[in-house]
């Protein structure tokens, strides 16, 4: 079987490499879906040169210019949804609805900022003195470098790109050595609407021979980074050295509550569709639910029911509702942390194992739910990234809200609740970048600023119009009129 080899995008041109790395299948680590150049340190150093040199052109180009080739871009990207699904569906595990999904989602980043591009970009303001007119304004701030994620391979990118090169920034991307394909085909899409030339470049590679390069250049003038905390503090107090502008969306153990008086037909939905949607793995999945112990044991029963449901398959299969884990790696990781809630006492009442038959080379585990957790528990207090919840019975609100916010994570919690004063109560007490009431933890739209609080990120928002406080600086002005 030939494997189709992916150039990579550099300087304008799609290249390749002296060597290439695999990407495999997660529903059989056995198939090979692609290569992606290995590219080297003098390569990743000349797409700098090229996002560098592209850069006073870019920001130059009208914002009208800019947001024209987003729009066309963003056509692009749903006429090719099909074949961008299926590279998805083949390199991550997603499910052909949810790499569908993705794929207009990235999409809806694109026109949006492309409508950003006709709001203000300053504004005017009162001077002391007489005869001076005072103003700021917001311009771009150079090469920005985007270090993306494998659980949402385009969506990541594009939510990182758009608002970058919207303002006139120009961009290196380093997507997840895991899920190269997602990322090229963002780049293909804007380098065929008519992206200047180094206005946007794609270093794929493996990362212990190309990371000092790609972090240390000194033309670098933002890092923007999705992913785990222990890489994001290293690229935090790596670019604080140099006064590198640094935005990390970092890890999550996102709560749940479900009160006494809460629906719980619609709850137990809700939970499902937040917890299981990806196989677990996104940053706003909920891992751990609270649940007033009037209605726990009900709760329980019901969630069980529903996981044991689920039909876990082949992503690109017709019925399947929840794919594979990423990579072997880290479906180990994930059964690790459901043998070892078990080993602290915790009750494993369903899911925790891997398929058999057609399954067995792939990346599965069985939908898992835990009870009889204790806040003490590492599965409570971990983030497993996977298709894991754990469930601990609380006494009331007050009890609730404080379980929500005894974790070093802060990026998203959900109540489910009849109850007015409760939700609004929840809403201001809830220490988290999100919140939602009677709907899942994920699932924001691309105007909705986006980000956590604590050890869940940086202070700079993704998303909406705060987006762009990361990706521009302020200038002051003041022009003393002459005559």
């Amino acid at each position: 079987m030939v494997v189709e080899q992916v150039e990579t995008l550099s300087g304008g041109r799609w290249i390749g490499a002296g060597s290439w790395l695999d990407v495999l299948s997660p529903a059989d680590v056995r198939v090979t879906v692609a290569q992606v150049p290995a590219l080297t340190p003098a390569d990743v150093t000349a797409t700098y040169d090229a996002a560098a040199e592209a850069f006073a052109g870019w920001r130059r180009t009208s914002p009208f210019r800019r947001a024209e080739i987003f729009r066309a871009a963003a056509a692009l990207l749903r006429e090719r949804a099909d074949a961008i699904a299926a590279d998805i569906v083949a390199e991550n595990g997603k499910t052909t609805a949810e790499a569908t999904g993705e794929a207009l989602k990235a999409a809806d980043f694109l026109e949006y900022y492309a409508g950003q591009a006709r709001e203000a970009y300053g504004a005017l303001l009162n001077d002391v003195r007489p005869g001076t007119r005072a103003s700021y304004q917001r311009e771009p701030i150079g090469v920005v470098l985007a270090i993306t994620p494998w659980n949402d391979p385009l969506l990541t990118p594009a939510r990182k790109l758009a608002p970058a090169l919207i303002v006139g920034n120009t961009a290196v991307l380093k997507p997840a050595t895991e899920t190269p394909l997602s990322g090229m085909h963002l780049a293909r899409a804007l380098h065929d609407a008519g992206l200047p030339a180094g206005v946007l470049n794609v270093v794929t590679g493996r990362t212990s021979q190309i990371s000092d390069a790609l972090l240390d250049d000194a033309r670098v003038a933002a890092v923007t980074f999705t992913g785990g905390n222990a890489v994001g503090e290293e690229l935090r107090v790596r670019a604080a050295r140099r006064n590198v502008r640094f935005q990390g969306e970092l890890g999550g153990k996102n709560a749940s509550v479900v009160l006494a008086d809460a629906d719980l037909d619609h709850a137990v939905a809700g939970l499902v569709a937040a917890s299981f949607g990806q196989a677990g793995q996104r940053c706003t999945a909920t891992s751990r639910v609270i649940v007033d112990r009037q209605v726990h044991d009900d709760v329980v029963k019901r969630l069980a029911a529903r996981l044991e449901s689920l039909q876990v398959g082949a992503p690109d299969a017709d019925g399947t509702a929840m794919g594979p884990l990423v990579s072997t790696s880290h479906r180990d990781s994930v059964l690790g942390y459901v043998r070892q809630a078990a080993d602290e006492g915790a009750t494993v009442v369903t899911g925790g194992t891997v398929p058999t038959g057609d399954l067995a080379h792939g990346c599965y585990v069985a939908p898992t739910l835990v009870a009889d957790v204790t806040p003490a528990m590492t599965i409570w207090r971990e983030e497993v990234f996977g298709p894991v919840v754990a469930v601990m019975a609380v006494d009331g609100l007050e009890e609730a809200i404080a379980s929500v916010n005894d974790s070093d994570f802060g990026l998203a919690a959900a109540i489910y609740t009849q109850s007015l004063t409760s939700a609004y109560r929840f809403v201001d007490e809830a220490e988290c970048g999100q919140v939602a009431v009677n709907t899942a933890t994920s699932g924001w739209d691309v105007h909705h600023p986006f980000g956590g609080f604590r050890q869940s990120g940086s202070p700079f928002k993704e998303q909406g119009e705060e987006a762009l406080r990361f990706y521009t600086r302020v200038k002051a002005v003041a022009i003393h009129l002459v005559d």
